[in-house]
């Protein structure tokens, strides 16, 4: 499999930060906990798993999107194995991150809460990384230093109730800008459409899950919540992205063949 050395780095980084989370250390973090934290009501007689049946199911949209995206196998990334292991990872990042937020919504532990929150991290920094090696070509230890800083960018929480907020929309703005530069270096009018479309889904993704309850005003959002339409985002940005990402990185491969 083309993808199994890129899921088995994905996975054993996620052990890592599980095995970190084990230890305790992180156990002082603010997080939120319990079904009052979402607009979307419980429906009762449901088990746990399903007990908000719209924002624990669209969780499998993550699954689906990074299988999708594992098996999009383009000719140029396939002769760039590089460029081919740097897909296949973002793709693992969304395979692994949907189960990890539907556990949260299952059990609506602490521990499992830091890790919905911790895990966003490294998957917003890949796509300043995927953008160095588009510019620069790859290189193992800025991107392993990159990640590095964006996992220990989560310590902020400890010092703040508002430390991961800061740390998010600091990872957003730094893959919004990276994007941006390699839009300019080496984008298209398709390039710039999946870019626009990306950012929209960011905004949507931010948005929407700050005014979840806000919204429930408006019957559209009692069932299907703002914190639902939040996720639906999400994993559009992450479609999005691939796009953009793939577009710009099989087109360079295909220039220096060329």
């Amino acid at each position: 499999m083309a993808w199994g050395k890129a899921m088995f780095h994905v996975l054993v980084g996620s052990c890592i930060c599980i095995a970190f989370v084990s230890t305790g250390l992180l156990d002082d973090v603010a997080t939120d906990l319990g079904y009052a934290h979402y607009a979307e009501k419980p429906v009762p007689g449901l088990h746990a798993f399903i007990a908000m049946p719209f924002n624990c199911l669209v969780n499998l949209a993550y699954i689906f999107v990074g299988i999708y995206w594992l098996h999009q196998d383009d000719v140029a990334l396939r002769q760039g194995q590089v460029s081919l292991y740097i897909k296949n990872v973002f793709a693992s990042m969304a395979v692994v991150y949907g189960p990890v937020q539907w556990i949260r919504l299952w059990t609506f532990t602490h521990r499992t809460a830091v890790l919905d929150q911790w895990f966003t991290l490294p998957i917003f920094a890949w796509v300043p990384v995927w953008c160095q090696s588009i510019l620069h070509g790859w290189r193992p230890g800025t991107s392993l230093a990159i990640e590095g800083i964006s996992l220990a960018s989560y310590a902020l929480t400890l010092a703040h109730t508002l430390g991961f907020d800061f740390a998010l929309g600091c990872h957003i703005l730094a893959a919004a800008l990276s994007g941006l530069q390699v839009q300019q270096r080496h984008g298209t009018s398709a390039s710039r459409a999946y870019m626009v479309l990306a950012l929209l889904s960011c905004v949507g993704f931010v948005a929407l899950k700050l005014l979840d309850h806000h919204l429930t005003r408006w019957i559209f959002f009692q069932r299907l919540t703002g914190h639902f339409w939040s996720k639906v985002c999400d994993v559009l940005q992450f479609h999005y992205s691939m796009r953009f990402l793939t577009h710009l990185d099989s087109r360079r491969l295909r220039k220096v063949k060329k």
